[in-house]
């Protein structure tokens, strides 16, 4: 099962890869600096994961990976506007990013504000090209997207001086877990699932994200450092604390699919996996 899982998504990795390339303007489109700045932030990419969950929750429910495809190249596309903008001076004020030097660094800071502008556009502009329910697949990303989703996690995160419990949670559920719901959704509306299934679904990204985002300050910072660097759950829990809660969030997760045939929804269990296993 695990075998045909990896074998799938490395698939769909290939397919979001020729996607994004034939999306983004080729090299020496003018403006040279920003279209430069659009590849530079997209590629090489990370793991894609979040447009693997797009199509893994469109095979999940029936649908071909094909008719996720623009929906999970808009996913991308929006994340990196994410990561773009979190990297900013004003912001995290990160100087690397995937082993090299983040766009600001690279291309100045007025050039990084506009890609990340422009990356934001165009996810939406790809996701109104969605061969199933387009519109929807807009405003699922656009509430991801927005004052009450990714950006009020932005606010929250530069915002939260003394964070408790609660403030660290509402962080997770909306810098992380909120876009990964929302790709998932997006791959059970391109496959036209049943409004139960989306639910389900949808279910199962939430606990993913939030348990997604833990492991990732637990690979971030250890218990002495979490108190002197960006917000982490380790300020709050535990090491042992924050392995519990996100394996109860995957939990969670797997169960929301029982519903599925297990054949189906095989992806989706490795990707939750996976991401409660990681080490980077």
């Amino acid at each position: 099962m695990n075998n045909n899982s990896e074998k799938l998504l490395g698939e769909w990795l290939q397919k979001v890869e020729q996607q994004l390339d034939l999306l983004l303007p080729a090299d020496g489109t003018p403006p040279y600096p920003l279209h430069a700045a659009m590849r530079y932030s997209l590629f090489p990419g990370g793991k894609r994961i979040r447009p693997l969950f797009c199509l893994a929750a469109c095979h999940a429910a029936g649908g071909s990976s094909d008719s996720a495809l623009t929906a999970a190249a808009a996913v991308e596309l929006l994340h990196s506007y994410t990561l773009v903008h979190d990297d900013l001076p004003c912001m995290d004020d990160d100087t690397t990013r995937r082993g090299k030097p983040t766009v600001h660094v690279q291309f100045g800071e007025a050039i990084a504000v506009l890609t990340g502008d422009a990356l934001l556009t165009m996810a939406f502009e790809v996701a109104s090209a969605s061969p199933v329910n387009a519109a929807k697949i807009v405003t699922a990303l656009a509430r991801a997207g927005g004052s009450k989703g990714v950006i009020a996690g932005q606010v929250m995160d530069i915002s939260a001086e003394r964070p408790d419990e609660k403030t660290i949670c509402a962080i997770h559920q909306h810098k992380t877990a909120d876009l990964i719901a929302a790709a998932v959704e997006t791959g059970a509306l391109a496959a036209d699932a049943a409004p139960d299934r989306q639910q389900a679904l949808v279910r199962y990204g939430n606990a993913t994200g939030l348990a997604f985002q833990i492991i990732d300050d637990l690979l971030d910072s250890d218990e002495t450092a979490a108190a002197h660097k960006e917000l982490s759950c380790l300020q709050v829990w535990s090491t042992e604390e924050a392995r519990t809660h996100a394996a109860k969030y995957t939990a969670e997760a797997i169960h929301a699919l029982a519903a599925f045939p297990p054949a189906k929804t095989a992806p989706l269990i490795h990707l939750a996996q996976s991401a409660l296993n990681r080490t980077t």
